[in-house]
């Protein structure tokens, strides 16, 4: 008799451990569905050293915020175009070493044959979106690669805003001062490769500027040219950060 009774004593013990193991994975369970929910409902990355198509609902006003317009290549060949003279435009690589410095990256692919003056208004809202939320204008840096610098001259001379940041990649030239009314206002930093065909000194830009605040001007000896924009090269790298960064 004392044996069934050890028996049954000792089936309830195991019972009971097991109807309370599952009770606690199913919290566990429970738990890990609504991280998933969380993180499907809308919720956005951290902003520091994300990457955005167009700028975040959630504006991080402590963020420094990038804007980074590429070549005409990816408006004709796509995210991952290649040159016969320069090789791939690694624009994915080039998005990451810049969120790599801890910048919140925002940029897209424009629609083939875009035209500068259209869309240089709708990053000038980009701008005014993070202002008005409270982003201070030395936190938000428009980076242009040659045909996107010239956007990046349309936008600086629109938005008339001596403290925000702009870097002007490989095109000034003759047919941009021909062709487009730029007047650059801001911190305004140029790069260019001494070899580069398209785009050499800022020079006579910078001379008609009537808004130039903090100004400087970068003339890399790599002796690739145009080829500096396809990859992301520490030379322009780290400069552009840095200017991205300074208080």
């Amino acid at each position: 008799m004392q044996c069934v009774v050890f028996i049954c004593t000792l089936f309830l013990t195991i019972a009971t451990t097991a109807c309370g193991q599952q009770k606690i994975e199913s919290k566990a369970e429970t738990k890990a569905e609504t991280k998933v929910e969380d993180k499907s409902s809308g919720a956005h990355p951290a902003t520091k050293g994300a990457i955005f198509k167009t700028v975040p609902e959630k504006i991080d006003t402590q963020a420094r915020y990038l804007i980074y317009l590429h070549g005409k290549i990816i408006e004709e060949k796509g995210l991952r175009p290649t040159d016969a003279r320069y090789g791939v435009y690694e624009y994915e690589a080039i998005l990451k070493a810049l969120a790599d410095k801890g910048l919140a990256v925002i940029s897209e692919a424009r629609p083939k044959g875009t035209d500068p003056k259209q869309y240089a208004p709708k990053v000038l809202g980009q701008i005014k979106e993070l202002l008005k939320a409270g982003v201070p204008p030395a936190h938000i840096t428009v980076v242009g690669a040659s045909k996107g610098s010239v956007i990046t001259m349309l936008v600086s001379t629109l938005l008339k805003n001596r403290d925000v940041n702009f870097v002007i990649m490989s095109n000034c030239n003759d047919w941009v001062l021909e062709n487009f009314e730029v007047d650059l206002y801001g911190n305004v930093l140029s790069i260019y490769d001494f070899k580069d065909e398209f785009g050499s000194t800022c020079r006579r830009f910078f001379d008609r500027a009537t808004g130039l605040n903090r100004h400087k001007e970068i003339e890399l000896t790599l002796g690739t040219g145009h080829a500096i924009l396809y990859k992301p090269l520490p030379e322009w790298i780290e400069p552009v950060a840095d200017w991205a960064t300074q208080q």
